[in-house]
């Protein structure tokens, strides 16, 4: 289980090789730079505190990549970061087929309704996703309005 302190390394870059000797071994060739990405989750951690602090219906938030490995997060304890990552990015991928099935352009959140408060679920860029929990009663349009603007600043930090 992942914690509040921990930072992911996910791979970028993906670079595929018509070396045939590479191919019969079933290796594809990837760059990294785990300093670029430490340095990303580390600021992307801190504009999650900010926004947090700055937002008491905010109670838990976390940055997951497109295939569900979580960046960075503010979360509890009690949640099993990697299920929690893994579920947020198959939301968006069904919530994203679904929109363009209706033909409804790009799909830029996905709000979930529960008892104990909403998620909202917002695009970051083109491969990340900003999963936020709030708090029952929350008005949910100044949820909105902030959970966008923090997308946005997140987006802005690049990777």
């Amino acid at each position: 289980m992942r914690r509040d302190s921990q930072v992911v390394a996910f791979q970028t870059n993906h670079l595929p090789t018509m070396n045939s000797e590479r191919q019969s071994m079933n290796v594809i060739p990837y760059r990294t730079s785990t300093t670029i990405q430490k340095s990303y989750a580390d600021s992307a951690k801190k504009l999650l505190r900010e926004f947090q602090s700055s937002a008491d219906h905010v109670q838990a938030s976390a940055l997951v990549s497109a295939d569900g490995l979580i960046i960075t997060s503010v979360l509890s304890d009690k949640v099993d970061a990697d299920r929690f990552g893994a579920m947020c990015a198959s939301l968006l991928v069904l919530a994203t087929r679904t929109v363009q099935e209706v033909q409804r352009g790009v799909l830029r959140q996905i709000i979930l309704d529960s008892e104990l408060g909403p998620m909202l679920l917002t695009r970051v860029g083109q491969d990340k996703v900003l999963a936020v929990a709030a708090s029952p009663g929350v008005n949910l349009g100044m949820a909105i309005i902030g959970t966008r603007r923090t997308a946005r600043s997140l987006a802005d930090l690049g990777d």
